[in-house]
């Protein structure tokens, strides 16, 4: 990788060099390979050059590189970013004084807690949120949906808890959810999993069998089979199901019980949505959580409530197809490929990839090897480092400017109007 960071001249063979190299306290040799990039004066490429100063010890050049000037503590980017690299330097303080100008954004105050974990400043960090937590009240109080303090409670909880101050948090929390003074479900759902972290099991009863009961019963039922009640959990969500049959309650238990290895349940439980128009609820997640084991995989498409999508029927067909080749039943695979064309891909692409999934390699390789597409190039290169041939794959791998220039082949020319010059065929 750092022979083709050094030949081919791209910023991803750079990174994992770089990523490498540090691992193995090679910080001399990661600094070289950055440098063309870092010379530039790209920031990104600067950035990554910092990283390693600072990994190497090197604080004083590394802040040097990156320090803000006036202009850049106006952008809440870079001062997230330098921030960043001042708590790893265990300047945090500097760090903390400069994000403070920007607490008034959601994603600045996480950084904030982020970067302080473990570094003893809790208490600094929540007088600087308390505030926004006070707000983010105010604005329920109100009826005012301000969206820009809606995480300020949980945060404020987040830094309670890590500070050893669990009981503060739920307590605080506890009444905010009591006098629904919350701006988001985020909210509630953090304080669902505080009380389930620090064994608050009858509280957090109390609030998933209530109004919240789609928010956070299966926060419920994952902290009782946490604490050896499997069964409890399963009859919690079963009655609810009785009771409300929502798909958020199916999705979970089918989920679960798939995890217990009880596959002909899962499906009982989730059948009566394989047929949806939108499958994303029950069908996939089972699909998805069966993907590497293929033999169950084609059992659960096999079931006769499992049918194709109205408008999605190309899902089942490459779920089938992937099973089949996961069984090394290649020529199967590819024949329903063939049976139920994709328009957008490539057939021989989807051959080479089924061959790959049924572990015949070398076929597919070959394959691959004849067609000289960007496409076919870039799964030559998966299955090259499968076999163990870092450099060839490196060798097959398009290059960054060859993938631009395929993208701007295939994406259509805009006129002044917006729409596109090109024939819609």
């Amino acid at each position: 990788m750092i022979q083709a960071a050094a030949e081919r001249g791209e910023w991803f063979c750079a990174e994992g060099a770089v990523q490498e190299l540090c691992r193995s306290g090679g910080f001399g040799r990661a600094l070289q390979v950055m440098e063309p990039f870092a010379a530039t004066g790209w920031r990104t490429a600067l950035w990554a050059k910092a990283e390693i100063l600072v990994r190497a010890g090197r604080i004083a050049e590394a802040l040097d590189l990156v320090r803000p000037d006036e202009e850049d503590r106006t952008s809440p980017a870079v001062c997230r970013n330098v921030a960043e690299l001042l708590a790893k330097a265990g300047r945090v303080d500097e760090a903390i004084d400069l994000l403070v100008p920007h607490l008034g954004e959601s994603w600045i105050r996480t950084a904030l807690v982020e970067i302080t974990k473990d570094k003893d400043r809790d208490a600094r960090v929540l007088q600087l949120i308390a505030p926004h937590a006070e707000a983010a009240r105010r604005a329920s109080d109100e009826g005012r949906r301000d969206h820009s303090c809606s995480d300020a409670q949980e945060l404020q909880a987040q830094v309670l808890e890590r500070a050893g101050r669990a009981d503060e948090a739920i307590r605080i929390l506890g009444e905010d959810i009591a006098r629904r003074r919350i701006l988001s479900e985020n909210t509630l759902t953090a304080y669902a999993e505080l009380l389930a972290r620090h064994d608050r099991l009858e509280e957090l009863r109390e609030l998933a069998t209530g109004q919240y009961a789609h928010s956070v019963l299966d926060i419920y039922a994952r902290a009782l089979r946490e604490h050896g009640r499997a069964e409890e959990a399963e009859t919690v969500m079963r009655e609810a199901i009785a009771a409300d049959d929502w798909v958020g309650y199916r999705a979970w238990l089918s989920s679960v019980l798939l995890e217990d290895g009880r596959l002909d349940d899962a499906i009982t439980v989730a059948e009566c949505g394989f047929s949806w128009y939108d499958c994303s609820n029950l069908l996939a997640p089972l699909v998805h959580s069966l993907l590497d084991r293929p033999a169950q995989l084609l059992y659960l498409l096999d079931h006769p409530r499992t049918v194709p999508h109205h408008g999605h029927e190309e899902f089942q067909h490459w779920w089938r197809a992937f099973a089949l080749a996961g069984l090394g039943r290649a020529e199967e695979a590819i024949a329903v490929v063939e049976a139920h064309p994709d328009p957008w891909t490539d057939p021989r692409i989807v051959r080479a990839g089924l061959l790959h999934a049924a572990g015949h390699l070398a076929e597919a390789a070959a394959q691959l090897r004849n067609l000289g597409t960007i496409a076919s190039r870039e799964e030559l290169f998966e299955i090259l480092v499968r076999q163990g041939q870092a450099m060839e794959a490196i060798t097959a791998h398009p290059t960054v400017a060859e993938q631009r220039a395929a993208k701007a082949k295939t994406e259509p020319i805009l006129r002044e109007d917006g729409y596109s010059a090109e024939p819609p065929f």
